[in-house]
């Protein structure tokens, strides 16, 4: 299970609510916050955890292969 750290801030002097409200919507974002919500919306047998992270790795693989093949014809 991993913790996101929690994100606040303070308002600085002078500065308006909406310009410190985008700067907490960057801050969740930079946090992943919200791709950590919508991972978590629905269940996920484990699984589908793992056939998802095979699939990642070979997306990875794939992509590296095609960088090194681009590297060798130049």
């Amino acid at each position: 299970m991993s913790m996101t750290p929690q994100v606040g801030i303070y308002l600085k002097e002078g500065e308006s609510i909406e310009a410190a409200l985008r700067r907490f919507k960057r801050d969740c974002a930079n946090a992943g916050i919200m791709s950590e919500i919508k991972r978590r919306e629905y269940f996920e047998k484990p699984s589908v955890v793992k056939k998802k992270a095979v699939e990642a790795a070979k997306r990875k693989r794939d992509k590296k292969k095609r960088l090194f093949a681009k590297k060798d014809k130049l």
